[in-house]
């Protein structure tokens, strides 16, 4: 069991975290108030290495301050923070077809067209989480005018590019379905639309039915289209920080519907894939393992990235609040060790985001060149609720003692 004011200490230092130094560092190196959008090349001085915007990481950010004004505090600072940018985004981030481009100038002018649908999927994330803030129907407008241009892309595999990972022919991923159960449901039940709702459950189920094999007790990142397993090096990838996410993400879902099947399908899998992505060595997670233990094809496969620690810090809470285990706890622990011990840069307030396997700090480009206000400020705000109703639980049982 958790010492005495365990889950309050906690609160206090992820809050301080969050509203003293992630988000202040955005705030003050990374809005573009000329231009619009934010900066999403930059340094972990501040610094802005390039002016290049891309829509990934500014549909993101929308989702972030739009969810510190919606979860934290209604601070009008945050949500002009994301009308900046949803204000840029709504008239250069689409092609002629309606489609999410990947990359634009720090004016908005498109560099690399609509090559990657995970964009689409974080315009419908973003514009989601805005609306639920602003109640905008503009931006409720342009979610759904996404979504039902996803889903006949959806429909047709090949249609669709999935940059930084180009899918092989006769290849579907794992973060396709990832993505889409999540924003589809979230913007189904913003508007309380069923077919939305159940939109999002189809890749729900495709996560948890045919990525995940309990058999195996591993989540795959690839699968060929009549769902088989490949038998190749790319086939055999595990990304345990991917899968741990994901998870979170199907907590979130089928406990909004009361499903207790699929939430303990998804703390399993937590487990699952903390044991087999933590290096004993080095510690801290992997951020790939091949499936038969062989050499893996995910590109910096034994790097330690800032993300799956952040993702996992959240799905090890958030498990323990619907499971009550104490391997999620323990787990914690040895994350949140790691994690806080490597990854903060105290002098500028945000978490560097690369290190190699010892621990060292690196500088080449892991799949997109940017630092954005997304994964760090996400799982803080999302950690910051689950800390505040554990430590609520916490306090009334020391009282009631």
């Amino acid at each position: 069991m958790p010492t005495s004011h365990y889950f309050t200490d906690r609160l206090d230092l992820y809050r301080a975290e969050l509203l003293e130094r992630s988000i202040p560092f955005w705030l003050n190196h990374a809005l573009d108030w000329q231009y619009g959008g934010i900066a999403t090349c930059i340094s972990d001085a501040g610094d802005i290495i390039n002016t290049d915007k891309y829509l990934w990481s500014q549909l993101r950010a929308v989702w972030t301050f739009s969810a510190l004004y919606n979860h934290i505090e209604p601070r009008d600072e945050w949500l002009a923070a994301a009308r900046n940018i949803v204000d840029f985004v709504k008239w250069c981030g689409r092609d002629v077809e309606g489609q999410w481009v990947f990359c634009v100038d720090q004016r908005g002018r498109v560099k690399q067209g609509a090559t990657s649908i995970y964009a689409d999927g974080f315009a419908i994330y973003g514009l989601t989480e805005f609306a639920r803030a602003t109640g905008s129907q503009e931006a409720i407008a342009l979610a759904l005018g996404t979504y039902h241009n996803v889903q006949q892309r959806l429909a047709r595999p090949g249609s669709y590019r999935t940059d930084p990972y180009p899918l092989p022919a006769g290849v579907k991923a794992h973060g396709i379905s990832m993505i889409f159960s999540l924003v589809f449901f979230e913007l189904g039940r913003l508007l309380n639309d069923n077919s939305i709702i159940e939109a999002g459950l189809h890749h729900a189920r495709e996560v948890l039915d045919v990525y995940r094999r309990p058999e195996r007790e591993l989540l795959y990142e690839f699968m060929r289209l009549d769902n088989k397993l490949i038998d190749s090096p790319r086939g055999r990838a595990i990304v345990p920080g991917h899968a741990i996410e994901s998870m979170w993400f199907m907590i979130h879902i089928f406990q909004a519907l009361g499903d207790d099947d699929r939430l303990r399908q998804a703390v399993e899998t937590i487990r699952w894939h903390i044991e087999f992505g933590w290096d004993e060595t080095y510690g801290g997670i992997l951020l790939s393992r091949d499936a038969a233990g062989g050499e893996p094809w995910w590109p910096f496969a034994d790097s330690k990235l800032w993300w799956p620690h952040t993702e996992a810090l959240y799905a090890l809470l958030l498990a323990y609040e619907v499971s009550g285990e104490s391997w999620c706890l323990d787990w914690f622990d040895k994350v949140h060790d790691y994690a806080f011990h490597h990854y903060p840069v105290p002098e500028h307030g945000e978490w560097t985001q690369k290190l190699d396997r010892q621990g060292r700090p690196f500088t080449e480009t892991v799949a997109l060149p940017v630092k954005d206000p997304f994964h760090l400020p996400r799982a803080l705000i999302y950690s910051v609720l689950s800390l505040s109703r554990l430590a609520a639980a916490e306090n009334k049982q020391s009282n009631s003692d």
